[in-house]
């Protein structure tokens, strides 16, 4: 499946503890939301357009599914284990009436904590290879409840020079704060509303620069850091992983020990990127 035509959005704060670990939780301290739970704000990390003016660095493919480009200016790089959704995205009068997910995958939103940074963006794309999605996306039967998705977990792990420690928590899928249905309504509403305001994109401009992209990658949100992950950051030479499994099929014992040889079964969605 190719994906450069696709929009790239992210989702932040979809999970609880998360912002908190990776020092972000006061860049949203004055966004204002209806529930306690509700995620903060949606942000671009690939725009496919060339007039974006501040933000062209937005229109730079950063997706690959085998590699981390490590930027010159950060030594703290840390990675974002998430599900990505994969989606086809209608249109009405120029705003969006509607996202349908066809696949989900196992997604790196790897990230520079720059904590002055304007915005969440500026975290996110400098360059090729500043992200991961797995090549393995796997379809959706639905994204209701009590579809296939209620039942995979995330797992991430890291390893260097041949020692692999569990960096997120393995999560179910189903401890996002919003999900199914919820989720694509509040996210239709962000791409058509979020304001230019604080760390956040107005959304709707970037659609219309881009020419009101019919397909988008959506990460729903990174899970929370095992103690090893959150005061670990990447270097050259380590390896990421991102595993995306169902947890009815696979114990998280299996699932480490497939990281220990990076060979996963075909019906796993697995990132594996090598830090350079």
């Amino acid at each position: 499946m190719t994906t450069k035509h696709f929009i790239g959005l992210g989702v932040a704060g979809n999970f609880a503890g998360h912002l908190e670990q990776a020092g972000e939780a006061a860049d949203f301290a004055k966004v204002k939301t209806t529930e306690e739970v509700q995620p903060k704000a949606i942000f671009p990390f690939y725009v496919p357009a060339d007039n974006l003016g501040d933000y062209q660095f937005l229109a730079t493919y950063p997706l690959s599914n085998d590699a981390i480009n490590f930027p010159q200016d950060a030594d703290n790089l840390q990675i974002e284990p998430e599900i990505a959704l994969i989606c086809d995205v209608t249109y009405e009068n120029n705003q969006v009436t509607a996202l349908i997910p066809t696949h989900f995958a196992a997604y790196n939103d790897c990230s520079i904590r720059r904590p002055n940074a304007r915005k969440i963006c500026e975290k996110k794309n400098w360059g090729a290879s500043s992200k991961g999605l797995s090549a393995t996306q796997l379809p959706l039967d639905h994204f209701n409840e009590g579809g296939t998705l209620d039942h995979y977990n995330i797992a991430c792990f890291h390893k260097r020079n041949g020692e692999l420690n569990a960096y997120g928590i393995d999560s179910p899928a189903m401890e996002y704060s919003y999900f199914h249905q919820k989720l694509l309504d509040w996210i239709v509403n962000q791409m058509n509303h979020q304001p230019d305001e604080g760390p956040m994109n107005d959304i709707a401009t970037m659609l219309k620069q881009a020419n009101y992209p019919t397909q988008a990658i959506i990460s729903i949100g990174a899970t929370r850091y095992t103690p090893f992950g959150e005061t670990n950051f990447l270097q050259p030479g380590d390896v990421s992983m991102v595993v995306v499994y169902n947890a009815k099929k696979y114990s998280h014992a299996q699932i480490e020990e497939m990281a220990k040889l990076e060979t996963f079964s075909e019906d796993i969605s697995a990132l594996v990127q090598a830090v350079r």
